[in-house]
């Protein structure tokens, strides 16, 4: 995992990204499958609107979930160390090269710390179709309260969260994609 900053603020950081862990790890032997209408962290937020936040590309440019409205997004928040999330990144890619065309973008967040672990992950591939970016302080995290690493949000083009799936298994791939035609298609 990540090296740790000094200070207290940092200890409590180090806290809330290990309990992720624990609780990504847990998720990830549970995730999937329709996990996204069930209530908890990651679900009960269909219906509402996206916060407005903001990350920073790998290339450095920031990035809003703002400047894609009139767009369907695939948020997805992810991180090196989650098992599942080494599965759906490449699955996510395929989706958004094929998806592009229908007016839907995929945007990948990293909560590593370390940008180099991002980096080293995403070696997998010489060539990525979906935006990745990196938060290494965790706002996305804090904010949205997934319960389960990785979770992807659904949003609709006036910026709204239709669907939430929490963890990942590769039988959630077609539901994905059938949730996101579905608003793309609205």
């Amino acid at each position: 995992m990540d090296q740790g900053r000094a200070g207290k603020v940092e200890v409590a950081r180090v806290g809330f990204v290990l309990v992720l862990a624990v609780v990504g790890a847990a998720g990830c032997a549970t995730a999937g499958a329709g996990g996204g209408d069930r209530a908890g962290g990651g679900g009960n937020q269909v219906g509402a609107p996206a916060p407005d936040i903001t990350v920073e590309s790998l290339a450095g440019k920031s990035l809003g979930l703002a400047d894609y409205r009139g767009k369907v997004v695939l948020l997805d928040v992810w991180a090196s160390w989650c098992g599942p999330c080494k599965q759906e990144l490449p699955v996510l890619d395929d989706l958004a090269k094929r998806l592009r065309a229908d007016g839907v973008e995929i945007l990948a967040v990293s909560i590593d710390q370390d940008r180099a672990n991002v980096t080293k992950f995403l070696r997998v591939r010489p060539h990525w179709s979906l935006t990745i970016a990196h938060d290494p302080k965790g706002r996305i995290a804090d904010t949205l309260a997934p319960d389960k690493m990785p979770t992807s949000y659904v949003i609709d083009r006036a910026g709204t969260i239709r669907y939430v799936n929490s963890g990942f298994e590769p039988s959630d791939a077609p539901e994905i994609e059938r949730r996101l035609l579905e608003v793309a298609k609205r």
